[in-house]
């Protein structure tokens, strides 16, 4: 079973449909004690990053968290999902992510006739020497997937497996473990979409 986190922000209606379409074994969680009943978690969010965390903190879940993530099991951050687990975000000074990636996240300058947010579609390469990333296998290098953010993770070292430029070269997908985390959308990003999903359900069976 995977399950969709539910702590009152993210998109779990189209992860739910794109999973569905899967055929994968999969529920939208109420809270943290259902996680016992999953082998993989996908951690979704829209919204502020402050306001995520507190959400996670008022629903129970970072606690939870943390033990799963460090306990090596597989779980996959979506847009927001990914933010928060780095250390902090421009956008909410004072918040705390989870700090699994060692680095904060900012927000794009925008300048040079490049629009904050980035909404749209943008190609997704592999980081160098990190073309074993589970979430990539059988999608061609430089693929395009669907982004909505005005913050990004500009890069953690052991961690960058998918690399975006917009004004700048950064951080569109991170893997290290069985923890892995990307900023655009697979869940709206048609055939390449629904292919990294299917990857992290089978990685998630291995």
């Amino acid at each position: 079973m995977i399950g969709v986190i539910d702590y009152g922000m993210g998109n779990l209606g189209s992860v739910a449909n794109a999973l569905a379409f899967l055929e994968a074994p999969a529920r939208v969680l109420k809270g943290p004690d259902e996680m016992a009943d999953c082998r993989a978690l996908i951690l979704p969010g829209v919204g502020a990053f402050g306001d995520c965390m507190a959400n996670l903190r008022q629903w129970g879940y970072v606690d939870p968290l943390r033990d799963w993530m460090a306990a090596d099991r597989p779980l996959l951050g979506i847009c927001l999902g990914l933010q928060m687990l780095c250390e902090s975000s421009e956008e909410s000074p004072g918040a705390e992510g989870f700090g699994v990636v060692p680095s904060p996240v900012v927000k794009f300058a925008g300048g040079t006739g490049l629009k904050v947010p980035q909404i749209g579609w943008n190609r997704v390469r592999r980081a160098p020497d990190r073309a074993d990333c589970p979430l990539l296998r059988g999608i061609p290098d430089g693929t395009y997937f669907y982004f909505v953010h005005s913050y990004y993770l500009p890069g953690a070292a052991g961690w960058d497996a998918g690399l975006t430029d917009y004004g700048g070269e950064y951080a569109s997908a991170v893997w290290r473990g069985r923890t892995a985390a990307v900023q655009f959308h697979p869940e709206k990003s048609q055939q390449a979409g629904l292919r990294m999903l299917k990857n992290f359900v089978d990685w998630s069976q291995e």
